[in-house]
């Protein structure tokens, strides 16, 4: 979910792994040439998604990375079998409040431009969170400890997971 960590954690463990970072927000915007909100601008959400599916395609068959989605990409069921399938997945979970937290004041959100951005946090984790809990094969609570203890946390939750093949 947005704000949960997942470009500021998904680096430090890369780090602590030795591994590549990519974040797919990111990738995207390099491939495109473009923010992420104005690809919404231009091509709304469903464009967006289809992009955010193809390069998840894309980088989600290279291995020996750290790569981390978008929020949103659990959302289609291709994208939910190609994390499940490729990769260990890590849920980092983290309470709407502390998620609001986060991003209130972050504007390059475009989900959140809405009149009651707090209650869209609330609503989009609503619908998120089953989904992650679906596709995850570790959830991990980000909560309020530093960025390298939570990554330090991350790689011996990961080390002690048995991850099903």
């Amino acid at each position: 979910m947005m704000g949960a960590g997942k470009t500021t954690i998904g680096r430090s463990l890369a780090k602590m792994l030795g591994r590549e970072f990519i974040d797919l927000d990111q990738a995207i915007e390099a491939r495109c040439g473009v923010p992420v909100s104005h690809i919404f601008e231009v091509e709304g959400e469903e464009g967006f998604r289809k992009r955010e599916t193809l390069m998840l395609d894309e980088y989600s068959r290279q291995p020996g990375i750290v790569l981390a989605t978008g929020g949103g990409a659990v959302l289609a069921a291709q994208n939910r079998h190609m994390l499940a399938e490729r990769g260990v997945v890590v849920y980092l979970r983290a309470s709407d409040d502390e998620l609001y937290r986060r991003v209130a004041k972050d504007r390059n959100r475009p989900l959140l431009q809405t009149a009651n951005p707090r209650a869209r946090v609330t609503e989009l984790l609503a619908q998120r969170a089953p989904l992650y809990e679906e596709v995850a094969h570790v959830a991990f609570d980000t909560g309020s400890m530093p960025i390298a203890q939570a990554a330090g946390a991350l790689v011996q939750l990961l080390k002690s997971t048995t991850v099903p093949s």
